[in-house]
């Protein structure tokens, strides 16, 4: 699947029109820190947790732990954010959840994480692993692909620190 080009646009910053091209963001994604998510819970509370999540394709996908907080926030609630800084940016992601249960979509997924260190693989359609971190909860794992529908772009370095973009999927 090809990743869809947003559309960027400069949001209200005095004194600094620049629209930062996606390829810069989505070229500093790899390079992430912690990742955070955040879901609503069925009587409207929030809830925040740090996540591995993996960018491909356009979507992030996230790991939970079957029967987690979060996993049965988003089967209530699909709608959510994903928040994390990157190479000179904070960056926000706005957008849905849907659980991944197609076997050569999760494959793909499993294949990704372990290229980054996770060794995750796929039975009896989801993933599992030796071991994940404390907050994804126990295996097995359902995955959930949470498509953007708008991002946004937070300069955080001095030459950048008034460049705010919006980008619409």
């Amino acid at each position: 699947m090809a990743e869809r080009e947003p559309v960027a646009e400069q949001l209200a910053t005095p004194g600094n029109p620049t629209i930062t091209p996606w390829g810069d963001i989505r070229d500093s994604l790899a390079e992430a820190g912690t990742t955070w998510l955040a879901t609503v819970r069925p009587d409207g509370r929030p809830h925040v947790v740090p996540v591995g999540a993996l960018w491909l394709d356009g979507a992030y996908y996230v790991t939970t732990g079957q029967g987690t907080v979060k996993g049965n926030n988003l089967d209530h609630n699909p709608r959510c954010v994903i928040a994390l800084s990157s190479r000179g940016f904070d960056l926000v992601f706005e957008g849905e959840a849907t659980k991944v249960s197609d076997v050569k979509k999760l494959e793909r997924i499993a294949r990704a994480y372990a290229d980054q260190g996770w060794p995750a693989y796929v039975h009896d359609g989801v993933l599992d692993a030796p071991y994940s971190a404390p907050t994804t909860g126990p295996a097995p794992y359902d995955v959930y692909e949470v498509t953007p529908t708008v991002a946004f772009a937070f300069g955080t370095g001095e030459e950048n620190v008034n460049a705010s973009t919006r980008y619409r999927f």
